[in-house]
């Protein structure tokens, strides 16, 4: 109890199990600061500052995996896109990210976590005794339209999907995780194949989700990993806009503008 706080009712209403912050120390999940620098990767900092532990390597790089897989998908994605316009506004690296960032919503960004909650209805539903693929099929035909983390609007076969399922079937081989989640997302793939021409892949959302929700993490934080691996690709488009020099960019060229078609 410090002399500022004499009653402790500060350090009470601020009470964190993440930190603790005092004069010359400062400990993370109960560890010293200065153990962690040149000791402890990124990924596994997110994991110890959300979890309370440190992951085993093959953890952490499968963490990591899915952490790099997603940091950019290039200017067309909404985010991205809102990043450049807003760093031509004159508002600053910090509000172009900040900008970028409040667009990862339900409809850009949430997917993975939504796919995450259709996996966990199918295993339950397997667990309650139906055949994996009957509550495949079950869910998806109890879900809406949109299926999360299944087909691409670009891509056939997202790239990023089999390096990082093919992680994943790695770790489930050697016993690093249960293998659940992939198995869900499998079934979704197959029974959506049934009958097209053209399959419907998992997507990078499907992929992450799989991974994230292996590796024990709760639905809402597949978003939050993803927050935090696309703000990568955001802060690097954002700094990118800022060295050419335009100033309140649009999201149309100024030449196809109305004022300048004019005869």
């Amino acid at each position: 109890m410090s002399d500022i706080d004499p009653t402790g009712a500060v350090a009470e209403w601020w009470a964190t199990g993440i930190s603790r912050m005092e004069p010359g120390v400062i400990e993370l999940r109960g560890r010293p600061v200065q153990d962690l620098i040149g000791t402890t990767g990124l990924a596994p900092m997110i994991w110890l500052l959300l979890r309370g532990d440190l992951p085993g390597p093959r953890e952490a790089a499968l963490l990591e995996a899915a952490l790099v897989a997603a940091v950019d998908h290039g200017p067309q994605a909404p985010s991205i896109a809102v990043a450049r316009m807003a760093a031509t506004c004159g508002i600053g690296l910090n509000g172009a990210v900040a900008s970028a960032v409040n667009t990862l919503g339900d409809s850009h960004g949430g997917a993975g976590e939504q796919c995450v909650l259709l996996m966990d209805e199918i295993i339950e539903r397997e667990r309650a005794g139906a055949a994996l693929e009957t509550a495949a099929a079950q869910v998806i035909a109890g879900w809406p339209r949109y299926l999360p983390g299944f087909g691409h609007r670009f891509h056939p076969v997202d790239p990023r999907r089999d390096p990082l399922l093919s992680l994943v079937e790695d770790a489930v081989r050697d016993g690093i995780v249960a293998g659940d989640h992939l198995r869900a997302g499998l079934a979704v793939e197959a029974h959506l194949a049934e009958g097209r021409a053209r399959p419907v892949p998992m997507n990078i959302d499907g992929a992450t989700a799989v991974v994230y929700a292996e590796l024990g993490f709760p639905a809402p934080l597949a978003r939050g990993l993803f927050v935090l691996s696309r703000s990568i690709g955001i802060l690097a488009h954002a700094w990118e806009e800022t060295q050419q020099g335009r100033r309140n960019k649009g999201p149309m060229p100024r030449t196809i503008l109305p004022a300048h078609l004019r005869p």
